[in-house]
């Protein structure tokens, strides 16, 4: 049985470090009767010895609205001229087949709270350049209110036109590093 063989139903050891060609970090709300959507694509990700950690600079958000990028940079969203980086580290990582649960904790404008990402694992495999990788899609659901996002506005049915849950996803490919 070949190394990456048997490593498929645990979470490899070593050095791994995201391929951002191949990953992706986004977010999603609901918004009135539809979903507000954006990515953040200057990141890094890391999975160190069954410790995954990553980082989002939130000044490289991108939303479909580019008018809106600034009302999500100021205080009433994150921030950024104080707080520039969204942050994530878990270190439990249980993996069964290609599903995977981290438990770890995110911390956004300074505030860190407990997080529970879910999703699925697929690898480890070489690839056509002899490169090992292994590719997680994980997502969690958070209340952006406990990270001092309290902005909304009332619909004409009174409700607010923004939800308090959001969505973030993450899909990454991950290289393993030579020691």
């Amino acid at each position: 049985m070949s190394t990456i063989e048997q490593t498929k139903q645990g979470i490899p050891t070593g050095a791994w470090q995201a391929d951002t060609i191949h990953s992706r970090v986004a977010f999603e709300v609901p918004y009135a009767v539809a979903k507000f959507t954006g990515e953040v694509p200057d990141f890094e990700a890391s999975l160190v010895d069954g410790r995954l950690t990553g980082s989002a600079k939130i000044a490289s958000v991108q939303v479909k609205e580019e008018s809106f990028v600034t009302h999500l940079l100021a205080p009433d969203f994150f921030d950024a001229e104080k707080h520039p980086v969204v942050s994530f580290s878990g270190s439990d990582i249980k993996r069964d087949g290609d599903k995977v649960e981290i438990d770890g904790e995110i911390t956004i404008k300074g505030i860190s709270q407990p997080a529970k990402i879910t999703g699925t694992v697929n690898g480890p495999a070489v690839d056509h350049a002899g490169k090992t990788r292994i590719g997680f899609e994980l997502e969690t659901k958070l209340d952006r209110s406990k990270f001092d996002m309290n902005w909304n506005m009332p619909l004409p049915n009174g409700e607010p036109a923004l939800s308090n849950t959001v969505t973030l996803k993450a899909e990454l490919t991950l290289v393993a590093q030579e020691a």
